[in-house]
């Protein structure tokens, strides 16, 4: 094999390697930012096939801020598109108020539900810790996320939000102290 066919291969076992590392983490920090997991992996999804074609070629230490600057811009695309896919669908299918209708379903026993006090016990901490998640502002949120559950320094996730320094540590600040008061009864 000539040494340009061996450098190829060695740097596309590298970079799946790297996609292979980040696809889990990148999915959770998706599906906290929009909501749904099906929309989480088709935008991991892209993020990917936007990352290969764009950024494969880039040095292997400049990666990760690279790869989550990508979800980024797929996660703002996405806010973006749903807001005008809101007003749209507002202006065409105004809202009925079914609240006043009892589902049927809803009322009916789960028998095999353990009961309410082992559902609290089992996952309650782990609930309040995702719906605190998804209860703070997108920035602070991925400032959180990339800072403190991914483990970029400041400036590669300034680079990955295409922010300052100082706005990264603001962010994280205030999600921080969000997280706590939200999470207090957990401690």
């Amino acid at each position: 094999m000539p040494l340009d066919e061996a450098h190829a291969a060695t740097a596309k076992t590298r970079l799946d390697a790297f996609l292979r590392s980040v696809e889990r983490r990148a999915l959770r920090i998706a599906e906290l930012s929009v909501g749904h997991r099906d929309e989480a992996m088709d935008l991991v999804q892209e993020t990917m096939l936007a990352f290969v074609r764009n950024y494969a070629a880039k040095p292997e230490a400049e990666w990760p801020p690279l790869f989550y600057r990508v979800l980024d811009s797929r996660v703002t695309d996405w806010h973006r598109r749903s807001q005008v896919r809101g007003r749209w669908l507002a202006a065409l299918w105004p809202a009925r108020n079914d609240e006043d209708e009892e589902d049927p379903i809803a009322t009916v026993a789960d028998t095999m539900e353990a009961g309410p006090l082992a559902r609290l016990m089992t996952d309650d901490a782990g609930v309040a810790l995702d719906a605190a998640l998804r209860d703070l502002p997108l920035r602070q949120r991925q400032a959180f996320l990339l800072r403190i559950w991914e483990g970029l320094d400041v400036a590669d996730t300034a680079t990955a939000m295409r922010c300052g320094e100082g706005s990264v540590k603001t962010h994280l600040w205030r999600a921080l102290n969000a997280l706590r008061s939200a999470l207090e009864a957990h401690r």
